[in-house]
């Protein structure tokens, strides 16, 4: 009986003609929801972070990170390394495999060896070409020359998976109000602990616990973070905002360990107390995906701040990522915007209670009237 899985972590196969069969197959193979990703390299670039860029589309995500970053590079393969490690994904085959440079094979096979995913080189010449034998004269491989067993144990099938039922369609631009966000731009200014801290589970005694999302919004918004930005941390602090309704300076205060997958909690800190101190939030199904690609994406980049979710120059990044996303905290009436036509207000509910407190300040000084 044929085995389930590759039996070995790297397989070649050869494909001494070019036949379309091999693309065309491996193509219709690619699904990331089984698992399954095909890589196809764009032609004219030999560049490492390009091939990183290939990935990230090939995963459903625009290849360029908002930000800066040291020296100027871009953390594009601990990226995709981070969102392989946590959607999960098990296999991916990678077309063209003849044009690789050794450091780009390398690279490939870097990637295998952190995630443990299974990973199919095509070869579309009769031979292994020097640069690719170079690249995996250290680790074990299988080579094939036989579509039907390449077809049947590396490229896989893809089932058709049926639409939900009694779902409406919603616009691709139609913007998701949630009031979750309403305090992501705040005044509010928690410092993270500096001591080790395992804070208890969130009691909302200053303010109202955030309404938690439908299934379907949350779906949707889930949907729309995946597909929106590349950045691990940019979406995962998206994500915790939706479930914990704290600002983005909270937001800002959690570190790598501050996520515990096991038992499914995020830790934020308020060493001062501007809302419910630090505590503990539970992290709903839907959102871990990408609070485990953060962690996945902070181990990796260690040139990077420590910060698990966005970083302290990050909040306007953040808010891009989430207009392009089309989610928003509720927006004031028409005859209450300011600015410019269309654009989102972020701050207005703290505006709205800064001119509240101003207003109670101004009746309690103001001396009675005789």
């Amino acid at each position: 009986m044929p085995p389930a899985v590759p039996p070995t972590p790297v397989a070649v196969v050869i494909d001494p003609g070019d036949d379309a069969v091999h693309t065309h197959t491996a193509l219709a193979a690619h699904h990331v929801p089984s698992g399954r990703i095909t890589l196809h390299p764009g032609p004219g670039t030999t560049s490492e972070t390009g091939l990183a860029h290939d990935l990230l589309a090939a995963l459903g995500k625009p290849p360029l990170l908002p930000g800066g970053f040291p020296a100027g590079r871009q953390p594009a393969w601990e990226a995709a390394t981070a969102w392989i490690t946590a959607l999960p994904v098990t296999r991916l085959t990678v077309l063209r495999a003849h044009r690789l440079t050794a450091r780009r094979a390398t690279r490939l096979l870097e990637l295998c060896a952190l995630t443990g995913i299974h990973l199919t080189l095509v070869c579309h010449r009769p031979r292994l070409p020097a640069a690719l034998h170079q690249a995996l004269h250290r680790v074990d491989y299988a080579v094939t020359a036989d579509f039907q067993a390449a077809r049947r144990h590396y490229y896989g099938t893809t089932a058709p998976i049926p639409p939900s039922a009694g779902e409406p369609a919603r616009p691709a631009n139609r913007w998701l109000t949630l009031p979750a966000l309403e305090r992501l731009v705040s005044y509010d200014s928690p410092a993270p602990c500096t001591a080790r801290c395992a804070p208890p589970p969130i009691t909302f005694r200053h303010r109202p616990p955030p309404t938690p999302l439908t299934e379907q919004t949350a779906r949707e918004a889930a949907r729309r973070l995946a597909a929106v930005t590349a950045h691990p941390r940019l979406a995962a602090a998206l994500a915790a905002a939706l479930f914990t309704g704290v600002s983005f300076q909270q937001l800002a205060t959690a570190r790598p360990g501050d996520y515990d997958d096991a038992a499914a909690t995020l830790a934020l800190h308020d060493r001062a107390r501007y809302t419910d101190g630090c505590a503990t939030h539970r992290v709903p199904p839907w959102a871990r995906v990408f609070l485990k690609a953060a962690v996945c994406f902070a181990r990796l980049a260690p040139g990077q701040d420590q910060h698990l979710l966005a970083g302290p120059h990050d909040r306007t990044h953040l808010l891009r990522v989430a207009e392009a996303a089309r989610l928003c905290p509720p927006q004031p009436p028409v005859g209450q915007r300011t600015g410019p036509a269309g654009r989102i207000q972020w701050d207005w509910r703290e505006r709205k209670e800064a001119q509240r407190y101003d207003a109670m300040l101004t009746r309690r000084q103001t001396p009675p009237t005789r």
